[in-house]
């Protein structure tokens, strides 16, 4: 179809949107609700545009194109309709914006910039309602809710848990969990893709940067740093770089001028994960173990399961997750072969996961009374904190990891930012332990964005069938599958988030024209898989440090020390007690 935008003719599929066409000439029309095969409801009607006959305006996210349509997107009409709808959603918003934490980074705010408003003619009722910090990761503040739906319908179609819906009516209207419960009051997995897509401050990562600027400023404590894969192929786009960026070395660099004492990479922890996730695999193979064995990395959707499929808790491996595992560690043989006492280690990790602050706070991640982790930083912290220390990040040089004791590079584990990288990483491990020899190093077959990726790998004489899935409505899926006899896996691999952590719910905010034009997840994964590419080592078992941890510590694969430091236990949760 032919279809002209602002005097320009631009040919569309039959099943196009006003939008679609728009953005394919590079016109780019304001939206607050629309998100691509989520949220596509015209709820927030800031997209209308002027249709050459029609007689009304029309919101472009939801019309359809026809043969010959004539489109204006800039009339007056269009631009006193678009801003008197801003101001009509700010009048009812709580406008503290410049101690809001969206500030310079809020849809709605940007929105208002380019309508030219400064100063809102209408007063809502300004009832704000609820501010909700009872979790350790999701802030809710009702105060700065637009109403858009795209945390409603994410959560419901893309993860599978209806944790939000719109209650009331009219303009007591709001969005908020079941009976108005708090959020550790229902199923929430924490996986805070509803902050990613938030275009306001609405739900936002609880901020626990002041708990670690006080470890950092007290003289008696040690505070050691892991960094997850994922962060170093987003942090940069807090300082405008393009998505995808990898900043491994100016992102090291940072975190030694902040003042940590070591800083290491949670690669490492990874490593400690495929060897002990890969032995127990193949402990449960050969010797009648449950099977399938499904990872535990992580955490949202170690909370899904336990929610929703509490039968399957007995295929999840025991492991803990690689940052709980290296923190566990920190606090354990790193506290013995530095001579620190363990209780004065603040151990930090930066994530791409806001699910992460609850398994931390989790009461079985501790050892002989020692927290694995203290406290967890998403990227978009990390980047906050580096801001609030006047660090020029891009303009820092490159720096490495500490290698010491907890560290050493190696490819494997940088993967496990990318969907299908724990898999990969454990088979270039167990195929080798299997062989006896070196074995292949890249599995291509799950790697990519397919929703559910399956393959089988040979292991030694036996052949050995693994999936692999992305997003917690497609565990599901799969999950069904199995229960229903239709499937059938020796190992599974499950991330909470759509493309693995690096796309995980602490990630550096995208706007929805740019989710529209750049596939963020895709990105952000090569960003990856060309870091694990220039490694030396791209094997678990092959990583120096953790043959030397084995040797001086813990003897072997799941020995009885290393369940302990190690390994956990889930338990079914009831979704609403009563």
């Amino acid at each position: 179809m032919k279809v002209t935008i602002d005097n320009i003719t631009v040919e569309v599929e039959n099943n196009s949107t006003i939008l679609d066409a728009a953005r394919k000439v590079g016109i780019d029309i304001p939206t607050l609700c629309y998100l691509k095969e989520a949220n596509e409801i015209g709820a927030c009607r800031v997209c209308q545009v002027e249709v050459q006959g029609a007689r009304s305006l029309a919101a472009a996210c939801v019309m359809p194109v026809f043969d010959g349509m004539v489109v204006s997107t800039t009339s007056k009409k269009v631009r006193n309709a678009r801003k008197a709808t801003v101001e009509l959603i700010l009048s009812n918003h709580n406008r503290d914006c410049l101690s809001c934490p969206s500030n310079r980074n809020c849809e709605l705010q940007t929105v208002a910039e380019e309508m030219g408003i400064r100063q809102v003619p209408f007063e809502g009722e300004n009832d704000f309602g609820v501010l909700d910090d009872s979790s350790p990761s999701i802030v809710r503040d009702q105060s700065k809710c637009i109403l858009c739906g795209r945390c409603v319908n994410v959560c419901k179609k893309k993860q599978g848990s209806s944790i939000l819906d719109f209650t009331e009516r009219g303009i007591t209207t709001k969005i908020s969990p079941l009976f108005n419960k708090n959020m550790t009051e229902v199923p929430c997995i924490y996986c805070g893709q509803c902050v990613n897509v938030c275009p306001t401050a609405a739900l936002r990562e609880k901020d626990d940067i002041d708990k670690v600027w006080a470890a950092l400023e007290c003289k008696d404590t040690h505070v050691v740093v892991q960094t997850a894969p994922a962060v170093r192929a987003a942090l940069g786009e807090e300082f405008g770089m393009t998505v995808g960026t990898r900043v491994t070395g100016k992102m090291v660099s940072a975190l030694k001028r902040l003042g940590f004492d070591k800083v290491y990479d949670t690669s490492f922890g990874a490593d400690l994960t495929i060897m002990e996730e890969g032995h127990e695999l193949l402990d449960r193979i050969n010797n009648g173990g449950t099977l399938p064995m499904i990872t535990s990395c992580s955490p949202g959707w170690i909370r899904f399961c336990e929610f929703n499929y509490p039968e399957f808790i007995p295929n999840l491996s025991s492991c803990k997750s690689p940052i709980q595992m290296h923190g566990a560690i920190i606090k354990s043989y790193y506290a013995e072969k530095f001579g620190v006492d363990a209780k004065k280690i603040f151990s930090v990790a930066i994530a791409p996961c806001i699910a992460k602050k609850s398994e931390a706070a989790r009461p079985e991640m501790e050892v002989d009374g020692n927290r694995d982790v203290d406290a967890v930083l998403t990227t978009r912290e990390l980047a906050r904190m580096i801001k609030q220390a006047s660090i020029k990040f891009s303009t820092l040089p490159d720096s490495n990891f500490d290698q010491d004791l907890c560290g050493a590079d190696n490819g494997a584990g940088v993967i496990f930012g990318a969907t299908g990288g724990v898999m990969e990483a454990a088979l270039r491990t167990v195929s080798e332990v299997v062989a006896g020899k070196d074995t292949d190093v890249e599995f291509k077959s799950i790697r990519g964005l397919e929703s559910i990726k399956e393959a089988e790998v040979a292991l030694g004489d036996k052949k050995v069938k693994v999936a692999v899935v992305h997003g917690t409505a497609n565990a599901a899926k799969l999950l069904d599958k199995i229960k229903a006899g239709e499937a059938s896996y020796d190992f599974i691999e499950v991330m909470a988030c759509s493309g693995g952590c690096a796309n995980g719910g602490g990630q550096p905010k995208i706007s929805a024209s740019t989710r529209a034009t750049t596939d963020i997840r895709e990105a952000r994964a090569a960003a990856l898989y060309e870091e694990d590419a220039k490694k030396a080592v791209r094997k678990s078992h092959k990583n120096p440090q953790i043959k030397k941890l084995y040797d001086d510590y813990l003897e072997k694969p799941n020995s009885h020390k290393a369940h302990k430091i190690l390994h956990t236990k889930y338990e079914a949760k009831e979704a609403y007690p009563v």
